[in-house]
């Protein structure tokens, strides 16, 4: 195995078992075992689990953010704009269910440093700080602190992909996908 498949199957296992045991619960070495590397492999790569974990979030907050800046497309109506990046963002939770379970448990978790949260939200997902901003200058949102409505924005985020992870044929009934919407757009509106 390279390195880089090494690296990878570490990242790979870790994924797993933070998401089935618990950041805590799991230690380097059940990590380093379960991926098929040595111990000293994993610290190669890695210092320490928290910086694994670390590590894990902003690589899958950048593949979640790639994948929807790859589908971005401006409509000149912001609400239209909006309703197509919630629809993309939840079909990628849908997608990959793994990853949204890891978000769903770890992204507002202490065992991630604030400074690792706050690189994610104004860093890779600096895109939707840009929309907030606009929509806070047309006057159609809430002209509330910015970091205030981004997080709020992920926190309406998590509920609804917890309710379509828990309900998978949900996101395909028009009805709770135009709710699902519905709900966070007037969390945000003026």
């Amino acid at each position: 195995m390279s390195p880089i498949d090494k690296k990878q199957a570490i990242l790979d296992t870790a994924l797993t078992l933070f998401v089935s045991q618990g950041f805590y619960a799991t230690s380097t070495a059940s990590i380093a075992k379960t991926a098929g590397v040595a111990t000293g492999t994993l610290f190669h790569h890695f210092a320490s689990k928290d910086v694994l974990m670390n590590h894990l979030l902003i690589s899958i907050k950048q593949e979640f953010a790639s994948a929807i800046k790859s589908q971005m497309c401006s409509k000149g109506d912001l609400k239209l704009d909006a309703e197509h990046l919630w629809h993309v963002a939840i079909d990628w939770a849908i997608a990959n269910p793994l990853k949204q379970e890891f978000f769903q448990q770890y992204s507002m978790s202490p065992a991630i440093a604030t400074e690792v949260r706050e690189q994610a939200m104004n860093g890779i997902l600096s895109f939707m700080g840009e929309l907030i901003i606009q929509g806070q200058k047309l006057g159609v949102l809430a002209n509330f602190p910015l970091s205030l409505m981004l997080e709020g924005c992920h926190g309406q985020y998590l509920a609804a992909t917890r309710y379509f992870l828990d309900h998978p044929d949900r996101w395909n009934d028009v009805t709770h996908k135009q709710a699902s919407f519905s709900m966070f757009w007037n969390a945000m509106k003026t």
